[in-house]
This record gives structure tokens, sequence and C-alpha cells, in this order.
């Protein structure tokens, strides 16, 4: 562990997903207890992205921005929402120079696969759309995310490659979910780690499929195909569930002929990078705004 986390492990509570609504309250508590990030220098707009239901949004535009990334919160496919994200997208507004466009998709259980994907699509294809009143290149508009958030960026990137939709420049995924099997080795044996472990994975999978069985457009991973997707950031947690499922995905990327840059943090755990004291969360915050910069400028 590394040694500037290690201190608040025991302050950690375990993510209990046993009741969605008291998880939700939990999360959303924690989330206000953090700083209020810098907005000095962000245009922030709350919307509502037209579809079936109306999507909401919050737009946090920097000076000068070319290119725009639809973003999705965490939170298991069953917490969070646009306030609870308010600190991560307004740094990665100011840190990347890109558009912002938080996406408040709907959450499991109550609305299982694919009603989050279909938001995010709905999104996704109104950016497209949109990109000259949002002031951005049509060209250069990414997907990302954090957790479930970036596991449902993957979604949206296989489902515009199937349906021939918007065309996304990258994909930029934090400690992304992929997998609901959990067959591999950090799925199965990271049973206690910090915050999230094995049990709280398996839920957040149980909510979001509901009754509809596993495919590769809920889990990407089960995807046979990923050729002629778009570059990739694949950042990973090393006490982490998800990180086995994640650097295989990045590999048969790469094995697709997709470019990835893969990033696997030491000592870290999944969420970690929400002690915002340590340096290592600042290194990884920095890392997810650069590599946006980089994938939207050159």
């Amino acid at each position: 562990m590394n040694p500037e986390l290690e201190p608040f492990v025991p302050l950690i509570p375990r993510l209990d997903l046993a009741d969605p609504v008291a998880a939700r309250k939990h999360y959303a508590e924690a989330a206000a207890a953090r700083p209020a990030p810098d907005t000095t220098g962000l245009e922030i707009e709350d919307r509502l992205v037209p579809a079936d239901p109306d999507v909401p949004v919050r737009i946090y535009r920097p000076h000068g921005a070319q290119g725009a990334v639809v973003w999705m919160h965490g939170g298991g496919f069953v917490m969070g929402d646009l306030d609870t994200e308010h600190l991560w997208a307004a740094r990665i507004a100011e840190g990347s120079g890109a558009v912002v466009i938080s996406v408040g998709y709907r959450l499991a259980p109550e609305h299982p696969f694919p009603a989050a994907l279909d938001d995010v699509y709905a999104v996704l294809t109104w950016t497209f759309e949109h990109a000259a009143e949002l002031g951005v290149d049509p060209e250069r508009i990414a997907v990302g995310g954090h957790s479930a958030g970036a596991g449902l960026a993957a979604q949206a990137t296989l489902r515009a490659r199937d349906r021939q939709g918007p065309p996304i420049r990258f994909q930029l995924l934090n400690e992304p979910e992929l997998d609901d099997r959990q067959e591999t080795w950090s799925a199965r044996n990271f049973t206690g780690t910090p915050w999230v472990g094995r049990e709280a994975v398996a839920a957040s999978w149980r909510y979001y499929l509901g009754s509809t069985p596993a495919t590769p457009a809920a889990a990407p991973a089960r995807a046979a195909d990923l050729s002629g997707l778009p570059p990739a950031y694949i950042a990973t947690a090393e006490f982490d569930p998800n990180r086995d499922d994640d650097i295989l995905y990045a590999l048969r990327l790469l094995q697709a002929g997709v470019s990835v840059e893969l990033h696997q943090w030491p000592g870290t755990f999944h969420g970690s990078q929400a002690i915002l004291s340590a340096e290592i969360s600042q290194r990884q915050t920095a890392a997810l705004a650069a590599a946006l910069r980089r994938a939207l400028t050159e």
C-alpha cells in the first residue's frame, strides 16, 4: 500500500450495496465532504438533453476549448450523480482544457441495462450534433469516466462502432468495470481490499444487468471483436478487483490494432484517488487530464 494512503484505510467504510438507497446517501455525503473545486475560468451550465426520458447534464466550458469529453461518474451503476462528480468533472475540464459534459444517467437497480447506456449514447449523439453550439470540433469528441462510468464509456464506443454512430476520438477509462464474470486473479482474490472488494463488484453487476443475460453490449470484456475502436488510456489500481480485467482489455485492444496507453498505479486501491492530499492521487488526476489534452489537441 502506498504510505500516504495507508493511514486512511482504517477510516474507509466497506462499500455495502445491499441497500442501494442507503449506499447512495453515504456516497453523496462523502462527496459533499470534499473541498469544493476551483471553478475559476470555467463556465458551468446545467442542461437537459432531449431523449426518452431527457438526460440531465452539467457542462463545464474552459476558455479556448478545442474538444469535448462526454464524462460518466462512478458508483457501481447504482450510486452517483452530477453533484457527486462535480469535483472530478471540474478538475478534468481545468486540467485538460476540454469541454466536459458530465452525464446524470439513470441508475440501477431501478433502471437496469440498457437504460444508462441509452442515456450516455443520447448525450454522445447530442454532443456531436451540437458541437458548433458547444464551440468544439465534432472530430474531437471523447468519452470517459471513472469505474462504472468508465465501463459505460467503453460500452458507448462499442455501440458507436456497431451502429456507425458519432466518431469518437478517444476513450479515457479510469479503473473501468468491464467484465461481469469476475474470473481473473484479482477479481477472485481481492475480497477484502479497501472500500471495494469482490462482493461489491458482483452486486454492482447484478443490479446493472437485472434479468438481462450478460452480453458484450453490457460487459465490453465479453466482446469478441475490439477492432475499430478509438485509442484508449486505461488506468488501473493495484489493489482493485477490476485490475486484471482492465489490463487484459488493454492487451486485447492492442492485439486488435487499437492504440492504448496503460497505466498501473502501484500501491493504490479502487477509488483511492478521492484521497486528495496524497501525491499519488494528484498524479493520477493530472495524468488523466494530460492524456485527454493530448488526444484532443494533437
